[in-house]
């Protein structure tokens, strides 16, 4: 069975925002900021590239299982990229009241932070976290 490729390391946080342009690592502060609010976790790079918080393990039928965060964050090229790992169908009425974005299965991206409503993406990243303690305890 294929090896789970991107998994927690000791990279600094600070350090990997500290390498984003001023905009990007304000709204990347901003994301960090609301996060630890939420999770009250401490935040870790997961991979080169991802903010997370907390974990919980996973184990489908398939027999596949591993390590993931409850949340996190990816400042990419196109988009901020907030992780929502309980996926979006669950929350209309606070998609609908979000803002500009796109989603994946579990990602949303956002182009400008300042394109979505703040109090929103907090409830809905509080409610996602919800979902999944309780999904996978």
């Amino acid at each position: 069975m294929a090896e789970q490729k991107t998994g927690p390391t000791d990279g600094s946080v600070s350090a990997f925002l500290g390498q984003l342009d001023e905009k990007r690592r304000k709204e990347c502060e901003t994301i960090l900021g609301l996060m630890k609010k939420v999770t009250r976790a401490a935040p870790r790079m997961w991979g080169p590239a991802i903010v997370g918080f907390g974990a919980y393990h996973y184990k489908y039928e398939s027999g596949r299982e591993g390590d993931w965060f409850l949340t996190g964050f990816s400042p990419r090229k196109q988009n901020l990229t907030i992780y929502v790992m309980a996926g979006f169908e669950r929350y209309p009425e606070l998609m609908s009241k979000l803002g500009k974005y796109s989603t994946g299965k579990s990602c949303l991206y956002i182009k400008r932070l300042e394109d979505v409503d703040l109090a929103v993406l907090e409830k809905l990243v509080a409610r996602s976290i919800s979902e999944m303690k309780k999904l996978y305890g």
